[in-house]
């Protein structure tokens, strides 16, 4: 069962994208339902800002007590800038390296995402927990909300 789950910004986006709302709106669901813990970062806040409102807002349909503050530290800007050195990714996905840098310290029981390029792609979550596990870090888990859904 999922405790807690670090989301990027791509999930908010997905809840009013015609292409990943039918996967995304279950999985919140599932979120307030089974009172999954949601890491919140700076970063994400950030990148929310420039979101539309109503992609803004779906972060506060979630009660307060389940989210949970996560920093962007020393130890996670030296986590995600060593997962670009590593040539997991690019320079310019700084970013995403630094959400799935704060997933891992945090230990999250997954990081969610629709971004398929930098994510959730086979090599590079191969390359991010390659990484983590040579510096002593455990591996992440990173899924799609589809990979999530209950089939009961």
């Amino acid at each position: 069962m999922i405790k807690s789950a670090y989301l990027d910004t791509s999930v908010f986006g997905g809840y009013y994208d015609v292409e990943f709302s039918a996967n995304t709106i279950p999985f919140f669901d599932r979120v307030l339902e089974e009172r999954i813990q949601i890491f919140v970062s700076r970063l994400l806040i950030a990148e929310l800002a420039g979101a539309p409102d109503e992609v803004r807002e779906l972060l506060n349909r979630i009660p307060a007590e389940q989210q949970k503050p996560v920093t962007l530290d020393d130890e996670a800007r030296n986590l995600a800038n060593k997962y670009i050195e590593e040539n997991v990714v690019g320079k310019t996905s700084k970013a995403d390296c630094q959400h799935i840098a704060m997933a891992t310290l945090a230990k999250a029981d997954v990081l969610v995402s629709w971004n398929f390029k930098h994510i959730v792609n086979l090599d590079r979550i191969r390359g991010y927990n390659g990484v983590n596990l040579l510096l002593g870090y455990s591996p992440i888990e990173i899924r799609t909300p589809k990979e999530i859904e209950r089939y009961d």
